[in-house]
């Protein structure tokens, strides 16, 4: 499978339309004079746009739909939605991250669109690269929208949002279908959210070839980078330029989120022997590298939370070495869910640093 390039719509919102006229008794086009130029739409900053988007007031060309029921409605559920991901989960993964390997580039692959989470474990780190197989889409001219239309979009957002603030990792397959059906669409509007609400201020929007790059002003100071790329990591596809990008960020630290244990699998063993060979640190649940292969290389590991076994659609992934060794050591429960395990106190992390 190759990957497709794709259009990233309105990353930086600046149309200029044109227009022509004719006249009732002539097919020759009349042309438009230098002096009446055609209006062009208003450019809206992505700062702007990405705080709207996550229920924040602006001041700016948006400011006056911040008034429009369907804006405030909006806020309201999600600033009380996102106070209760803050008070159960987040403040917990923010003080667990203390003392977390850190280094100037993050890979975190099968990410989807899930800033939040390298944002709250990685803070440190200079630059984000996350890729997943969804469209990186983009936000349309959000103050061209009727009230109805701004309605179903906003709303359309917070159903995208719903699974990681309530199960605290995305569903691809509903991911799919949310982030393909409106004009706010992708992981772009997502990504913005993050941001926004992690206290960063976006300074600019560029595409790349199969993704784009964000550049970012930290809630701490400083500049710093995110990228996002629609990549397929499987063994075959055409994801050799992907790779090499990445091996030239030396000494790179790796997150693994509810990947959906296809690193247990041959069809990605490319992309595991990647991080095995080029990873500084790796922080992960059960679902990312399976636990034997860091036993097998030059890795230490520690262990945090729980282990019971693998449950459900993904139980012939269940790590026997791994349930063992958690029964061989005392292990205090996270406290908070993580990957695909929602109860708080049966959370699965572990980080491999390479010694």
């Amino acid at each position: 499978m190759k990957i497709i390039p794709i259009l990233i719509a309105a990353l930086v919102a600046s149309a200029h339309a044109t227009a022509s006229a004719k006249p009732k008794a002539s097919a020759t086009p009349i042309p438009i004079s230098p002096t009446a130029p055609p209006r062009a739409e208003a450019v809206i900053p992505p700062d702007e746009a990405a705080r709207f988007l996550a229920g924040m007031p602006v001041t700016g060309i948006l400011e006056p739909l911040t008034r429009t029921a369907a804006w405030q409605a909006h806020a309201g559920e999600f600033n009380a939605a996102w106070q209760r991901m803050e008070t159960r989960q987040l403040s917990k993964v923010r003080v667990w991250a203390h003392g977390v390997p850190s280094a100037n580039t993050l890979h975190y692959f099968f990410s989807g669109p899930d800033f939040l989470y390298a944002d709250l474990i990685f803070p440190d780190v200079s630059t984000y690269v996350l890729c997943a197989i969804e469209p990186v889409g983009g936000v349309a001219n959000l103050s061209s929208l009727s009230e109805s239309a701004l309605a179903g979009s906003l709303g359309n957002l917070r159903t995208s949002l719903g699974s990681i603030m309530r199960y605290h990792y995305f569903i691809t397959k509903e991911l799919r279908a949310d982030l393909t059906r409106d004009r706010i669409s992708g992981t772009l509007p997502l990504l913005y959210v993050f941001l926004a609400r992690g206290g960063h201020t976006i300074r600019s929007v560029t595409p790349v070839p199969d993704g784009v790059k964000i550049i970012f002003k930290a809630a701490g100071g400083g500049a710093k980078t995110l990228y996002y790329f629609r990549t397929d990591l499987s063994n075959g596809a055409n994801n050799a330029a992907f790779f090499d990008l990445c091996k030239k960020q030396r000494g790179a630290v790796a997150l693994l989120k509810a990947a959906s244990y296809l690193l247990h699998t041959p069809g990605f063993s490319r992309c595991r022997d990647f991080l095995l060979q080029n990873s500084s640190a790796i922080v992960q649940d059960d679902s990312g590298i399976p636990f034997r292969d860091f036993a097998a290389k030059d890795w230490s590991v520690k262990l945090f939370g729980t282990y019971k076994g693998t449950q459900g659609i993904f139980a012939k992934y269940s790590q026997p070495d791994l349930l063992g060794t958690y029964r061989g050591i005392v292990s205090a429960p996270l406290g908070f869910a993580f990957g695909y395990e929602a109860n708080p106190d049966r959370g699965t992390l572990m980080i491999a640093q390479k010694k």
